[in-house]
């Protein structure tokens, strides 16, 4: 990121703020105070008011107006053109009233909607409802079964009634007690679990009465629909241009919004604003271009943490979820994403490992991405359980990244014969697998062990790459000697395996003796002895942290194998025992199928964000939210290379 400070003409103003918007490359910062000394405070016009009033104006047109088409992008070419063409729109009192008779309409609807609920309820009464309207009476209807009718008897007990509809279990009722007996009945049908509700201060019978609401519900249907025909009819001649001016009017508040950043004299106006560096050149150029070179675009030095812009490729970019859920990276820190997801899809699939389960989150994932079609016929409980932990947005970004590490987990389930913890190709084609999870642990430990050294050895070396280039150089000694000392481990456990750790010529031995004793030099050289104690422990533990790739995979295949003996011994029971062994075979596989979600994915990006990030990670930084939004309804009077030209607004 470059600071720029930008100097310019006061009658250029509003083009050139119009050239960044679009540009949509600088975040503009609050002026240096020291500048500002020099010049003073930007006041903008007199018709920023007027632009906040106008827009909140069509903005609410813009909500009530139903969308009509694509309209043709309009120009304007100065707010004043904006506001005249505010003035020509005479449809606010129309579309107001309209939509508040419809507001008021659904209200009633709604209404309406219970009212005839609770007559439905009411229909055994074949009194008028006038009756049970006394001073001194409450009635209450709901339905009870035989409990709660009986709890709801008592508490009228002496003097109430209880009117009893037809019914076996659930009987509709009317409860009419004094007043002063209103608080017990409540009481005691709270306590049974039924729900009361007054009767309907209505006049006549349920049956009259639902009619009468069944009617006016019609009518009401006929009137909103009246009105949606009216909104739709001053949309197709209005909707084009009151979008088109709520757009102008937006971008104008939002160009107001950067002022109090600014510095003007009387005839000319200062800003500053990070930009990204490659771009600096053609934001110089589009703002030369607009002014015919009236302005002044220079990079100006800074000691201001800038804000982070995360640019990656589009394949890793959706990696930058976890990585923004972390922590999002200071701009003068390496980025993590690139390497989080090459490692990210290879933790995931070597945990899972197995191809049945990694299809079937394969196809979960595409299912998400797809937008979770047929997701209504899910029980409830369950679409409110995955609501609580993230939203649907989220959820497929997530489903993005979990496809290459399913796709492993399939290669590598394909490879070591294991399909729900089944060797399937083994008792179809004898098939024997090169490798067996559950058999080969010591050498899949090995390999994690070899993974963990790689990555901290990365996250060493890039700590001390950034503590280079910010002059430090005892850290840069500190995370040197941390490479070393891993390695040094590193020796000693292959040591420990060749039986070679007495003191001899054995090459495993003298590099375990030379990179330890470099290691605790340089690592006493960058942090001291009072840090040396925790960066060895912390080297170690590291590393060795990495053999919970075999421990998560281990715990899978295991659980699997459980399931799936207890469910084979109970299928040769006879018919019981074939129920209940496909019954713990489905809910078994299922709950392994989710744990073959949460532990690999949390597990592998723990890895990541512990042993990993905390070489060379910082965080905390900003992010960079340059000026401007992208125009749907507008383009602007200032052309640049990110616009094309359109004919002005008519007025």
């Amino acid at each position: 990121m470059a600071r720029i400070a930008l100097l310019g003409l006061r009658q250029d103003q509003e083009r050139i703020l119009t050239v960044l918007h679009d540009l949509r490359l600088a975040q503009v910062e609050a002026l240096a105070p020291e500048t500002m000394a020099q010049l003073g405070p930007e006041r903008g016009p007199e018709t920023l008011r007027r632009v906040g009033d106008e827009a909140l104006r069509f903005r609410g047109l813009l909500s009530a107006l139903p969308p009509v088409g694509a309209p043709t992008p309009r120009r304007f070419d100065s707010v004043a053109d904006i506001l005249a063409a505010a003035g020509t729109v005479p449809i606010d009192a129309e579309v107001g009233a309209l939509v508040r008779e419809a507001d008021h309409l659904e209200s009633e609807a709604r209404a309406i909607d219970e009212t005839v609920r609770a007559l439905d309820e009411l229909a055994f009464v074949p009194e008028r409802l006038d009756t049970f309207r006394s001073p001194s009476l409450v009635a209450l209807h709901g339905s009870a079964g035989p409990e709660g009718l009986a709890a709801i008897r008592t508490a009228l007990a002496p003097d109430g009634e209880l009117l009893l509809g037809p019914g076996a279990e659930a009987r509709p009722f009317v409860a009419v007690a004094r007043a002063s007996r209103a608080d017990a009945v409540a009481a005691a049908a709270q306590g049974s679990g039924v729900r009361l509700a007054p009767v309907p201060p209505l006049d006549g019978t349920a049956a009259e009465e639902r009619v009468r609401a069944v009617a006016r519900r019609s009518e009401i249907a006929r009137r909103r629909g009246e009105i949606r025909e009216r909104l739709a009819a001053l949309a197709a001649a209005w909707y084009p241009t009151v979008a088109a001016i709520a757009e102008a009017l937006e971008i104008q508040n939002r160009a107001g919004e950067l002022l109090t950043k600014l510095g003007a004299s009387r005839s000319a106006f200062a800003l500053e604003a990070w930009v990204p560096a490659r771009d600096v050149p053609r934001l110089r150029t589009a703002v030369e271009r607009a002014t015919e070179g009236r302005v002044v675009v220079v990079e100006v030095p800074s000691r201001e943490e800038p804000p982070t812009m995360m640019a990656n490729p589009a394949g890793f970019r959706r990696f930058e979820f976890f990585v923004r859920f972390y922590s999002l990276p200071q701009a003068t820190e390496w980025d993590p994403t690139l390497v989080f997801a090459i490692v990210f899809p290879i933790f995931f699939g070597f945990m899972l490992g197995d191809w049945g389960y990694g299809l079937v989150i394969l196809l979960v994932s595409l299912w998400m991405i797809a937008g979770f079609p047929g997701a209504r016929h899910l029980p409830a409980f369950g679409r409110r359980f995955v609501r609580q932990i993230m939203g649907p947005k989220a959820m497929q970004q997530l489903a993005w990244t979990l496809l290459p590490g399913c796709a492993l987990a399939i290669a590598l389930g394909l490879v070591w014969d294991e399909f729900f913890g089944y060797g399937l190709f083994h008792h179809l084609f004898g098939y024997v697998a090169p490798l067996k999870p559950d058999a080969d642990v010591g050498l899949l430990l090995l390999v994690a062990g070899f993974i963990g050294l790689a990555m901290v050895t990365l996250g060493f070396l890039f700590g001390a790459v950034q503590e280079m280039f910010r002059r430090h150089r005892r850290g840069v000694l500190a995370k040197s000697g941390g490479i070393l000392f891993a390695w040094g481990i590193a020796f000693f456990g292959l040591a420990v395996i060749h039986h070679a750790t007495s003191v001899s010529v054995h090459p495993i031995v003298v590099l375990w003796y030379a990179c330890l004793a470099s290691g605790l030099v340089l690592i006493v050289g960058g942090e001291g002895m009072n840090g040396l104690l925790v960066g060895l422990i912390e080297i170690v533990s590291h590393i060795l942290s990495y053999t919970r790739l075999v421990g998560i995979l281990l715990a899978s295949v295991i659980l699997a194998l459980v399931i799936n003996t207890v469910a084979g011994g109970l299928v040769r029971g006879g018919a019981v025992g074939i129920v209940a062994g496909v019954l713990l075979l489905v809910v078994g596989q299922t709950f392994n199928v989710i744990l073959g979600v949460f532990e690999p994915g949390i597990q592998g990006a723990r890895l990541l964000f512990v042993e990993y990030f905390s070489k060379f990670y910082t965080g905390n930084g900003r992010p960079f939210r340059p000026f401007g939004a992208p125009r749907t309804h507008t383009v602007p009077a200032v052309p640049s290379e990110t616009t094309a030209s359109a004919p002005p607004a008519a007025l």
